[in-house]
């Protein structure tokens, strides 16, 4: 994807992954847009970056999504790019069924419908322009899951086949579409404990060799940084089984 002179959509932009993709878009120059739920949060972002423009959305509902692509189309004609990172990480007891479904489908709303619901209301826009994208973010457990977040690792493999498929179909039009597969990285996700653990990937350097691959491999289909191509190609490399013992010995 070209890398300048982009209009860009992030969701999940207050905080995490999603603060600092919108950051380093907008050090290069392109109108960031920054979505979520919290207002506040996206204040801080955008005070600390004078330019950045902030758009609040509980992408939970699909209505709101609707009329949020309407607006937010209608208001920024030049949105070109769209970047899918919203999304929450949350423990699950499935012993306690069915207790434990509330945050299963608030995680599958969340991580994989919201993301689906959007880029379906953005594309017949991105596809009457010359240079458009939709990035997803996934993650490394989409390949190797962690037994403790058996529906966000579930979502994470739905959006990795659905950026595999939306891709094939797409393939002769003017939007890419890019799959972005985090590790472990110390953010809150879940919790100030992961943004401190020192077994996790620093944010800055992630989003350093994200932006790195993304420029100086303009038709990457998929950005694995070196932490995580254990577990992206954990099944082809033969050795599955060890690294989902090692993954699910951090985490337990």
């Amino acid at each position: 994807m070209k890398m300048t002179g982009n209009t860009v959509l992030i969701t999940g932009g207050g905080s995490g992954i999603g603060r600092a993709l919108a950051e380093a878009f907008h050090a290069l120059g392109n109108k960031v847009i920054i979505s979520g739920r919290r207002q506040s949060a996206l204040d801080e972002v955008t005070s600390a970056n004078p330019g950045m423009v902030s758009a609040v959305l509980d992408a939970t509902k699909a209505e709101n999504i609707r009329t949020f692509a309407e607006t937010l189309t209608r208001d920024h004609p030049d949105l070109n790019v769209v970047i899918n990172n919203a999304g929450i990480m949350k423990n699950e007891d499935i012993t306690a069924a069915p207790d434990y479904l509330e945050i299963a489908e608030e995680t599958i709303a969340t991580n994989l419908l919201a993301p689906i619901r959007l880029t379906a209301a953005l594309l017949p826009h991105f596809l009457n322009k010359e240079n458009a994208a939709v990035l997803t973010v996934s993650s490394g457990l989409a390949f190797v899951p962690m037994v403790a977040t058996p529906t966000y690792s579930a979502t994470k493999s739905a959006i990795h086949a659905y950026s595999m498929a939306l891709r094939e179909q797409l393939k002769n039009t003017s939007v890419e579409v890019i799959e972005i597969a985090p590790p472990y990285v110390q953010t809150t996700l879940q919790g100030e404990k992961q943004a401190k653990d020192e077994r996790a990937m620093p944010l800055d350097a992630f989003i350093a060799e994200v932006m790195d691959i993304l420029t100086n491999r303009p038709d990457a289909k998929e950005v694995i940084v070196e932490r995580c191509k254990p577990l992206r190609f954990a099944a082809e490399n033969g050795n599955f089984d060890q690294v989902f013992g090692m993954v699910n010995s951090l985490h337990s």
